[in-house]
């Protein structure tokens, strides 16, 4: 059953407006300039984000002609973009329960290791692991807030920091609920969880390894802090850290059993949580801050509307024609489909990899390009460790940029050879596995 289906019918030939066609790229461009250039601008990414959806979707709609297609076309879509918010918000508020509870100070006690090098490593993996099961975003993040604790060195937390990025957006890649990216791709039928975890993995366990080779030749020696004291957790943060992370990975487990869609699989995940924190802490009044009614508000609701936006705004481009235009010119130009995975890649390390992975959805319907093809597949794998390559190019590499000040000029000179590196060896590793399109 597909919960993320394309309408492929005939477009009516008075769809084909040039004036129209030309305004939405221009809306689009500017929109993704205003994204880009958050830092100078000033302007929150949401915020362009939403106003470029609404310019392109009012630009579809004033041509009367097609008044009857702009609206089944954007009841579609909608139908289909709530789906993926609705997921995030459930997944978002099982992390920030398990956050809430302190359950991630688990975590922190398996990275006070002295040698550079091998905290690197451990730090590297448990980001990878970490990513597979929350997402990258979220990953970056609190791993970001436990290197403030571990490293003061400025410039080993920046390094160790670039290595986060990169391995969460490598582990996000292969499994359908560590990547919005793959999310979108599982939730829209292109694949399904066992084609992606068993041909992506060892992918992108082989990106991450070659990445972390790289920066150790650059961190050497002890970190000079002593090992930071052992944080306590709030009542039954270890029972809500285990659950959490058993709930999310029930998610996938839940729709091979009922063939609903993911969203509903996290939406009983949370429901269950939410339920175990009320029974927990329901006669404890200085426990209300544990309750999930205290934590949403918390909740990043700025990047579900940042990918609210971007979805709706390449969705407007797929209904104006615009994105069937460019897989033909792209099938014309380049004849392999392998070749196209890797060049979407490298493009994603300029522009963020959700609205990428979104246009291949609208380029290429399922008709053409089954489920689980080795199209899709490569798809997964090259946006979401390409967009490593440059700090811009995801929404972990954004978050990092944030939290730690980094420049993108620092970032080039310092994490976008190995990431560069390692994105090709991931691509190579999946070539020679088998994995031809």
């Amino acid at each position: 059953m597909q919960f993320y289906t394309k309408i492929t019918n005939k477009q009516p030939m008075s769809f084909s407006l040039d004036f129209y066609n030309m305004l939405i790229i221009s809306i689009f461009v500017i929109g993704y300039l205003t994204i880009i250039f958050e830092n100078a601008t000033g302007v929150n990414k949401a915020t362009a984000a939403l106003l470029m959806a609404v310019g392109c979707w009012v630009v579809q709609f004033a041509d009367q002609n097609i008044f009857d297609w702009n609206v089944e076309h954007f009841s579609e879509h909608l139908a289909n973009i709530s789906q993926v918010i609705l997921f995030l918000l459930g997944a978002l508020t099982i992390v920030e329960i398990i956050h809430a509870h302190g359950g991630l100070n688990i975590v922190v006690r398996f990275m006070r290791i002295r040698s550079k090098v091998i905290s690197l490593w451990v730090i590297g993996f448990l980001a990878f692991f970490l990513s597979a099961v929350l997402d990258n975003l979220t990953t970056t993040i609190v791993m970001v807030m436990m290197l403030r604790k571990i490293i003061q060195d400025s410039e080993d937390r920046l390094i160790f920091g670039s290595a986060v990025v990169i391995a969460a957006n490598a582990g996000g890649a292969w499994t359908p609920i560590g990547d919005v990216t793959t999310t979108m791709l599982w939730v829209g039928g292109q694949v399904s969880t066992k084609a992606i975890v068993s041909n992506l993995f060892i992918p992108s366990l082989v990106c991450l390894a070659v990445a972390l080779l790289c920066f150790s030749r650059i961190v050497k020696g002890e970190h000079q802090l002593p090992l930071i004291e052992e944080e306590e957790c709030e009542p039954h943060g270890k029972l809500i850290f285990f659950l959490g992370l058993l709930s999310l990975i029930f998610v996938p487990i839940f729709k091979m059993l009922t063939n609903l869609p993911p969203f509903m699989g996290v939406l009983f995940s949370m429901s269950f949580m939410w339920l175990v924190t009320d029974l927990m802490h329901r006669k404890h009044k200085e426990r209300q801050h544990l309750r999930v009614q205290s934590l949403l508000p918390r909740l990043d609701l700025s990047g579900i509307l940042f990918f609210l936006g971007i979805l709706l705004s390449v969705d407007a481009l797929e209904t104006a024609g615009i994105l069937k235009k460019l897989a033909l010119f792209l099938d014309q130009q380049i004849d392999s489909k392998e070749l196209i995975c890797v060049v979407i890649g490298l493009i994603s390390a300029v522009i963020d990899n959700v609205p990428l992975v979104a246009a291949c959805i609208g380029m290429y319907d399922l008709t053409s390009v089954p489920m689980d093809a080795n199209f899709w597949i490569l798809i997964a794998l090259a946006a979401g460790t390409g967009g490593s390559i440059l700090i811009i190019g995801s929404a972990a590499g954004v978050a990092f940029m944030g939290m730690e000040q980094v420049t993108f000029f620092w970032y080039l000179k310092r994490a976008a050879l190995p990431a560069a590196l390692g994105y090709f060896a991931g691509i190579l590793a999946y070539i020679l596995l088998g994995g031809i399109c």
